[in-house]
């Protein structure tokens, strides 16, 4: 995984993450048919840029970092595939919240 990220490295403001995957079975072992799978909201954030610069020529960091899992729209982002891996690319301000353990 660590060799994906040395090719690829976000610009700016923005944040690759990696979704988590979709569950399949309920709590009670009932399989979900994959037409009535929720689109997966979380993510875990695998890299980040150095933040976006602004009028007077300061760099505003990020607000998250590697590892931390997040929140993220429902729509919106871009679609990145690293070594065979689906990835996507957000703008800071999209991702709605990170979860605190």
């Amino acid at each position: 995984m660590a060799k994906a990220f040395r090719k690829f490295l976000p610009m700016f403001d923005r944040v690759l993450v990696e979704r988590l995957a979709a569950e399949t079975v309920t709590k009670g072992g009932i399989m979900i048919p994959e037409k009535s799978q929720g689109k997966v909201l979380q993510a875990t954030v695998v890299a980040v840029g150095p933040g976006a610069t602004n009028k007077t020529g300061t760099v505003t960091p990020v607000s998250v970092v590697v590892g931390e899992k997040v929140l993220l729209p429902e729509y919106g982002g871009t679609k990145v595939v690293l070594d065979d891996k689906d990835y996507y690319l957000f703008r800071d301000a999209d991702i709605l919240g990170k979860y605190v353990e």
